[in-house]
């Protein structure tokens, strides 16, 4: 059962169900009201994969086209995501993908028929983070991928900087204390975490060719560490 707040007031913790697996939080999250976006997207966009998925990659939050299609990751970012992954060896089929917000933010650009995304401000991702500690308990997976400044904010903290910790293999947080340094909050035992840019800041970058390599190297370190076990 799930304990619904005033709309936006709250966070999403009110709605989240009291028992139930990953289709039972996608469907309570269709009609979460933990923050004002939902008020100007098309749906809510919950995570797609299995169960059962060794690998979570989580983005910032749903583009255009998933807002439309309900789906994350069906965009220009996710189609580059998709190469990306086939290219260092990790397999679509045994990963997760979400994003650290469920809702997408925008504003109406020109004639207003344009939606260009806005970046999730600090209030907005706390509010939606019981969906993805939910998401985390519920696949639990080996290691998690934090595309972006954003996704790596929703696990870790406030000032945490992709420039310093990308490429790199840490402890992932626990799933209970996500928002917090890992050194203050311990971490998830065995649980790798591995921090990269988003596709989309690929597909802005000026040398595109670069930047891409730069992702398909952190994706390789999460390969190998996937490789030899991940926790």
């Amino acid at each position: 059962m799930t304990h619904q707040a005033p709309d936006g007031e709250e966070g999403a913790a009110p709605y989240l169900p009291s028992r139930g697996g990953l289709p039972t939080l996608r469907r309570a999250a269709a009609d979460c009201r933990g923050c004002p976006l939902y008020k100007d997207a098309t749906q809510t966009v919950f995570g797609s994969g299995t169960r059962s998925a060794r690998l979570m990659l989580i983005g910032e939050q749903p583009g255009d086209q998933e807002d439309v299609r309900g789906l994350p990751f069906v965009g220009p970012a996710g189609k580059l995501l998709r190469k990306a992954l086939g290219e260092a060896g990790l397999s679509e089929k045994d990963a997760y993908l979400t994003n650290a917000v469920k809702h997408f933010k925008f504003e109406r650009q020109g004639s207003g028929r344009r939606r260009i995304h806005k970046t999730p401000d600090l209030h907005e991702l706390k509010a939606c983070r019981p969906w993805l500690a939910a998401e985390l308990k519920a696949v639990d997976p080996e290691l998690v991928v934090a595309l972006g400044a954003t996704a790596g904010k929703a696990l870790l903290d406030s000032s945490f900087r992709v420039g310093e910790q990308r490429g790199l293999l840490l402890p992932a947080p626990d799933w209970d204390d996500l928002g917090h340094a890992a050194a203050s909050s311990g971490a998830a035992p065995g649980h790798g975490l591995v921090c990269t840019v988003h596709p989309s800041a690929v597909l802005r970058a000026d040398d595109r060719e670069s930047a891409y390599e730069g992702l398909l190297a952190d994706l390789g370190v999460a390969a190998e560490a996937l490789a030899s076990g991940g926790r």
